[in-house]
């Protein structure tokens, strides 16, 4: 005689791998594991991306929060300088400021309209030297005006990135002209 339908279900089951090919039991466990550390460098990369963005703005407005001080003033001193500094490098936290560098420079075009430095001074970084020339964009300044020029750098790390990249440079140029008189002054 024949077996019967059930007789032949039972017979396959004691097979292992037809036992193991229908057990779907520990599926989900295998499926996780697989794409456990996928999932794991979508979170960081997420994180990553999120903080290198902010770190970004962050310096745009560290260059003009600077320029905007310094342009507010008719004259700056040393102490309203290191002011300067510190509240503009304030806006980086929670981010380290040891990798920040900030310098506001006061250009004046002369009468032949040549833009000369007439004070600088440098956050971590050496101030221009005064009457150098320095380059702006065209129109910025005529003879006789003169303009904020502040130049921020940061070397943004993190401890996620420095496996793959040692830091990733970020840098922004303010220019803002003087707001209560023809150029800042400068005293000590």
């Amino acid at each position: 005689m024949g077996k019967t339908c059930n007789q032949a279900k039972s017979h396959r089951e004691k097979r292992p791998l037809g036992r193991f090919l229908r057990n779907a039991g520990g599926l989900a466990a295998v499926e996780f594991a697989l794409i456990f550390p996928l999932m794991l460098v979508f979170y960081f990369g997420t994180f990553e991306a999120t903080q290198m963005l902010t770190a970004g703005r962050r310096v745009s407005a560290v260059a003009y929060t600077a320029a905007d001080l310094v342009a507010q003033a008719a004259s700056v001193s040393n102490a309203d300088m290191a002011d300067v500094f510190a509240a503009s490098s304030a806006l980086l936290y929670p981010l380290s400021t040891t990798p920040l560098t900030i310098r506001v420079t006061s250009v004046v075009a002369n009468s032949g309209g040549a833009n000369k430095v007439a004070w600088s001074d440098g956050y971590n970084i050496a101030p221009r030297t005064v009457n150098s020339n320095v380059t702006l964009p065209a129109g910025l300044t005529s003879a006789g005006t003169s303009v904020i020029f502040v130049e921020v750098s940061y070397a943004y790390s993190s401890p996620v990135s420095s496996t793959i990249t040692d830091s990733i440079d970020f840098a922004e140029v303010a220019y803002l002209k003087p707001r209560r008189a023809v150029s800042v002054a400068r005293t000590n």
